[in-house]
């Protein structure tokens, strides 16, 4: 089978059109045809980092986390799926589980369930990674119908999910950014825009909050805006992050007696625990999607697998808007 692999690590140029064995499936697995995968930013830094990032694979190495595409065989110990299914997961490109930019894929069960129906591949393929981590968020930061929740960087691929999902479990939802495009999506997304740059915090919290601040903070942007997320946040609220590689002064979650939840999804696929539970919320995304209350925002480019070094490089620019997918069409 063709497959995009990587013998070196380094720029968008590592990637190489070779043909490698079609893997076998095992116990507990799925051999998937892979349609789409789209690009994550933690695709780029193993691109990039190479060794220096713990989670990287072995060389030579297939990348691609989130894919979408048909079950072609499925091994034993499989129950709820058919050959001809289609599927959608987070399911490989890191330590020691093959990535998605092949023609074939060999999946564990537990990381994917049937893809949306409303949804054509290549948007299904958008939503995995970013999902998971946008549901896992609020949920353990406990969204409830009628909280105010603050979005921080509402446009970006993560952000853009969690305002969707916080609408859906009924919260007013608001969410910052700074760009024109990007504040425009924020408010077609159905959630409050805030300009971070023309509006300081103390400002937001006094206009949208009465000064009382929010109930949950979703912070996709992390490090040293978690500052900000203490600040805008009401006296024992919450706080989610995906980017918590920072030092910070938690004096200000002390005294407002703030919960902090850190995020980071990759951790059943690296250590084999609770594998299930992505497919519990990838199942239950799915039911979201089709009801109408979530859709990824996909970038105008459309690239095929033997252009993924232009995806990185897309998503590298800062130029995409939306999810940077490419398509099985070599």
């Amino acid at each position: 089978m063709k497959a995009m692999v990587i013998n070196e690590f380094g720029g968008t140029d590592v990637f190489t059109q070779t043909e490698v064995t079609k893997p076998e499936v095992g116990t507990g697995q799925v051999r998937v045809k892979i349609m789409a995968s789209s690009i994550n930013t933690v695709d780029m830094m193993i691109r990039e980092m190479g060794p220096a990032l713990p989670l990287s694979p072995a060389l030579p190495a297939i990348l691609g986390m989130d894919f979408a595409g048909v079950i072609e065989s499925i091994g034993e110990g499989v129950d709820g799926y058919r050959v001809g299914d289609e599927v959608y997961g987070c399911a490989g490109g890191l330590a020691d589980l093959p990535g998605a930019l092949a023609e074939y894929m060999i999946a564990d069960a537990n990381l994917i369930a049937h893809k949306p129906t409303s949804l054509s591949m290549r948007e299904a393929a958008a939503l995995p990674l970013v999902g998971i981590t946008a549901y896992e968020g609020l949920v353990r930061a406990g969204v409830a119908d009628g909280q105010r929740v603050l979005v921080h960087g509402g446009a970006g691929g993560v952000g853009h999910v969690a305002v969707q999902l916080a609408a859906h479990f009924g919260a007013e939802v608001f969410a910052t950014g700074s760009k024109p495009d990007q504040l425009d999506l924020i408010t077609r997304l159905g959630a409050t825009p805030i300009n971070y740059q023309t509006e300081s915090v103390a400002d937001y919290v006094t206009t949208h909050t009465q000064g009382a601040g929010f109930d949950l903070i979703y912070d996709s942007v992390g490090g040293a805006n978690l500052l900000n997320s203490f600040e805008a946040a009401a006296l024992n609220g919450q706080v989610a992050t995906t980017v918590s590689l920072a030092e910070i002064d938690l004096s200000v979650a002390h005294f407002k007696g703030l919960s902090l939840h850190v995020v980071f999804m990759l951790i059943p696929m690296l250590h084999n625990v609770k594998r299930a539970e992505h497919h519990h919320i990838l199942a239950s995304m799915a039911d979201i999607v089709d009801a109408g209350k979530l859709k990824p925002v996909l970038d105008a480019a459309d690239l095929s697998f033997a252009q993924v070094g232009d995806a990185h490089a897309r998503l590298a620019s800062g130029q995409a808007m939306g999810k940077v997918v490419v398509s099985n069409l070599w």
